[in-house]
């Protein structure tokens, strides 16, 4: 299957909500505009990667350390590691893999929480 991630992209209105726009084994393939920051969360059985196509994704962590990822490099967070993604004032835009079970915010709830993702 083909995707064209501008057309996608473009489909996207809002920030921090992930739209799903493939499948891979049992992993979804998911495209998200991000701006400004969001909660901290884990997700306790799934790693979690992001695939920074344009922008600088900042990514807090509780021991103090920030990483920073620029387009083109991949960040995977371990499952269970509490974690923070945040972007300077500019959009930022991702794609990530997840397995199918990932839930957005993993058990904290809110107003940014998306709990039904939708295809594009």
């Amino acid at each position: 299957m083909k995707i064209n991630l501008e057309e996608k992209y473009s489909k996207i209105a809002g920030y921090w909500h992930p739209h799903i726009i493939g499948e891979l084994n049992e992993n979804y393939v998911k495209l998200a505009k991000l701006k400004g920051d969001l909660v901290w969360h884990s997700h306790q059985e799934e790693d979690e990667m992001f695939v920074v196509i344009s922008g600088t994704l900042m990514m807090d962590f509780r021991d103090g350390k920030t990483i920073t990822t620029k387009p083109g490099e991949i960040l995977i967070v371990p499952k269970g590691i509490e974690h923070r993604p945040w972007t300077h004032d500019e959009e930022v835009r991702v794609m990530l893999i997840e397995p199918k079970s990932t839930q957005h915010t993993g058990t904290v709830k809110v107003e940014q929480t998306v709990e039904e993702l939708k295809w594009i």
